[in-house]
Formats: structure tokens, sequence, C-alpha cells
């Protein structure tokens, strides 16, 4: 698990590796990644965007911006966490992920970001 803070906001990342829908022969590796967003600042938060910078080690590059997560925008009060699970695919057996969430301060309607940890992408066949 890959974890970091930024802004009172702790993101936390778990990727699994999806051999039965992935199809090595035809180039495609599927992978699964659960996050957990814990807002551990004093203020109610809303996540309002995302971006990621998702890179194959093919030399494939993509970056995907959207709003919300899973076809969501969570309010965080203090202490709260939301969790969700998403997915990617890839062309080669190893890559990363990274990006950051834009969130709003209920108090203020100030926005800041918070970063989303890099994490690895890798076939577990890969993994010796």
């Amino acid at each position: 698990m890959t974890t970091q803070i930024t802004e009172g906001v702790r993101v936390s990342v778990d990727v699994i590796y999806q051999p039965e829908y992935s199809n090595p022969e035809k180039l495609h590796y599927m992978f699964s990644y659960q996050v957990t967003i814990e807002n551990l600042s004093a203020y109610t938060i809303q996540l309002l965007n995302r971006h990621w910078d998702i890179f194959d080690s093919c030399g494939d590059f993509k970056q995907v911006d959207g709003e919300g997560v899973v076809g969501e925008q969570p309010i965080l009060a203090p202490g709260s966490s939301h969790q969700y699970i998403s997915g990617c695919n890839l062309k080669s057996e190893i890559g990363y992920m990274e990006g950051y969430y834009e969130m709003s301060r209920q108090l203020d309607d100030s926005t800041f970001l918070v970063d989303i940890p890099r994490f690895s992408l890798i076939a577990t066949f890969k993994l010796n």
C-alpha cells in the first residue's frame, strides 16, 4: 500500500493485478486499485475533480481528468473517510500512476490540491 498526506488529507492506494481480465497475447494488462481518502483536517471538505498521469513501460503516457471519482464527489467531515475501487489497463506488464484531487473546504469554498502518491502497476508474474 502506498500512502501520502497533503493538506491534512491522507490518500492510500492498494493495487491488484487482474489476470482474469488480462490478455497478454493482445497486450492487455488489467489492474484494479482501491483508494482510501481520509480527512485528518479540522474542516469538512469535498472532492471536486481528479487528475491522473498514467505511465506504461511500453512508452505510452496518458493524462486523465474528470469530475469526482467513480461518479461521486464525496463530502468528508473531519475524521471521516471515503473508499472506492477503480481500474486501469496497460499495454505492458509494468507501469505506474500518480496524480491529484482538487478539493474544496466547505467553510470558505477555497480549493486546494491533494497529491495521489505514485503507485506501481506490475503484473504478478513479473515479481520473481
